[in-house]
């Protein structure tokens, strides 16, 4: 069982270390859905922190129907995030009409590699039938998928979420993701089979940012190695 934790920040990649992660998906703006981070904080978290770490690769908030410069944007940054030793990218492209943009996504994981791409939760927002897009997704390259099975949370989805990994049958990863916690963790994996998980294990400053607490990354693990 891999867990990923999401990281909005160099100190929430350190938390996630302190508490025993050893993968992240880095990004910045969690409050909105997620961007991508600074080129200062890939190298940070990949050469500092020695962390196997996917970079989501978002140029900004909102809808997943990108114009051809923020798509150029994509494309550089996705290059970046090779020159800086990432090990995968995290990236979702969706048509006008609601269907996994198929010619964007197959792009990038020819763009990407030797990175691995994970296709991230625009899959939640698609209009197109989940096991009807998880093909197009596999027939795109993409070597994972970060899903809630279309529900707000992956505990409400672990039927959508069960089926996909039954259908991808090992051609593709899986990977559970959103409200995942210590106290439902368990109940996702048993329920659905998936082999990773992700969550953001954070809890909010004083100040009003999120970021990642180690105590619960720590609970995290603990409440799936039992």
């Amino acid at each position: 069982m891999i867990i990923e934790i999401c990281a909005n920040s160099r100190q929430s990649a350190a938390n996630a270390v302190a508490g025993g992660a050893g993968r992240i998906e880095l990004c910045r703006q969690l409050e909105l859905g997620g961007t991508t981070p600074t080129e200062d904080d890939i190298r940070y978290c990949v050469h500092e922190l020695n962390l196997r770490t996917h970079v989501l690769v978002r140029p900004r908030a909102g809808n997943y129907v990108y114009t051809d410069a923020e798509f150029q944007q994509i494309v550089r940054e996705v290059e970046l995030c090779r020159q800086c030793g990432a090990h995968a990218v995290v990236v979702g492209f969706l048509t006008p009409d609601g269907m996994i943009d198929e010619e964007r996504t197959r792009r990038i994981v020819q763009l990407a590699a030797p990175m691995e791409v994970t296709f991230h939760r625009a899959f939640d927002e698609m209009r197109q039938p989940p096991l009807e897009a998880l093909e197009a997704i596999i027939r795109c390259g993409c070597h994972r998928l970060l899903t809630s099975g279309c529900q707000p949370n992956a505990e409400a989805g672990i039927p959508t979420i069960r089926a996909l990994v039954q259908q991808a049958r090992g051609r593709i990863i899986i990977m559970a993701g959103a409200g995942v916690t210590p106290d439902n963790a368990c109940r996702i994996v048993q329920e659905t089979g998936v082999p990773e998980i992700h969550g953001s294990c954070k809890h909010t400053l004083p100040d009003g940012i999120s970021e990642t607490n180690p105590e619960i990354v720590r609970q995290l693990i603990k409440s799936i190695s039992q």
